[in-house]
């Protein structure tokens, strides 16, 4: 719908008050494989957070800083797939693929700040490994659960700020043409692309923005994973090795693939956007890596493999 404004600067304009999410593709044959396809993601994806944060607050034997950051990273999986997932279910099954202008901004908002949040929660997460292995006697006092808390506190406050900037300079713009993102959901670039406005300095500004945020997380990354590589190989004990790698692989392979489709998708120019490449990328981390982030510490992790047969064995008996 879009809604006639008064006269401005000499001449009559109007304002775009809802927009039409397009979704992955107009083929009609696909829509009912699409549904059941991330339906069954998206309650994998669900069942896999909730119950990994469930399984932490329930036995004892996990409450350490490495699970309150893996609790932690859960919730934020959960939210931001949340807040992309159940409206394109809904696109798919649906001859009304509209969404509010509010609406959108507010998926933008949120699946933003969820992003930015998990972003910093992993770098996050690398310093604890780095803690926990390159000191250990020292560990529960450079780890205590004050400084865990304001960690994973500055995590969200970076990432919901973050995107708020995002979220005012995206919706300032005028959309006064076009309402149809070429998009499942509200994203910067095809956002950008409908805008009747000068979008130069939201470009530069969010690459700028995003630049430093990614860029900035993936050297804490890597210079802690440095610093884990030189005190594992000084370990005498084969064993000790074994173990502290085994320690940091889950986290090493779930922070892999995030930053890597996270640096394809947004740390490029403008000029080499294409919107159906990326809306296939996009569905890999909008949807894919939530649910595989709860597989990949579950699959990897003794202690939760443990906790797992621990509450199994409850209920049988």
């Amino acid at each position: 719908m879009i809604r006639h404004m008064k006269e401005a600067r000499g001449r009559n304009q109007t304002e775009v008050t809802e927009f039409i999410l397009l979704g992955l593709s107009d083929n009609p044959d696909l829509q009912g494989v699409l549904f059941a396809l991330f339906l069954t993601i998206y309650m994998a994806t669900m069942v896999g957070n909730l119950g990994m944060i469930t399984l932490i607050k329930i036995d004892p034997c996990l409450h350490t800083p490495m699970y309150f950051f893996l609790s932690s990273l859960s919730f934020v999986d959960a939210s931001y797939s949340s807040s992309v997932t159940p409206k394109m279910l809904v696109n798919l099954v649906s001859e009304n693929k509209a969404i509010s202008f509010k609406g959108c901004a507010a998926q933008f908002y949120f699946f933003g700040s969820f992003l930015g949040t998990e972003c910093f929660l992993l770098a996050m997460m690398a310093y604890d490994r780095y803690a926990a292995i390159w000191n250990p006697l020292l560990y529960p006092v450079l780890m205590s659960g004050r400084i865990c808390f304001l960690l994973i506190a500055t995590s969200f406050l970076a990432g919901f700020g973050n995107a708020a900037i995002h979220t005012g300079m995206t919706f300032r713009l005028s959309f006064c043409g076009s309402n149809r993102i070429n998009h499942f959901y509200c994203d910067t670039p095809p956002l950008l692309k409908l805008s009747c406005s000068d979008t130069h300095i939201n470009g530069i500004v969010i690459m700028a923005f995003s630049s430093f945020n990614v860029i900035s997380c993936v050297m804490i990354v890597l210079i802690s994973y440095l610093c884990i590589l030189i005190a594992i190989l000084k370990m005498p004990s084969t064993d000790s090795r074994h173990k502290a790698f085994s320690t940091c692989a889950s986290h090493l392979l779930a922070v892999t693939i995030f930053f890597g489709t996270i640096l394809f998708m947004y740390l490029r120019p403008t000029s080499s956007y294409s919107m159906e490449q990326d809306k296939v990328v996009s569905v890999f981390y909008t949807v894919v890596i939530p649910m595989l982030n709860p597989l990949i510490y579950s699959l990897k992790n003794k202690d939760v493999k443990e906790a797992v047969k621990k509450i199994i064995q409850r209920y049988r008996l």
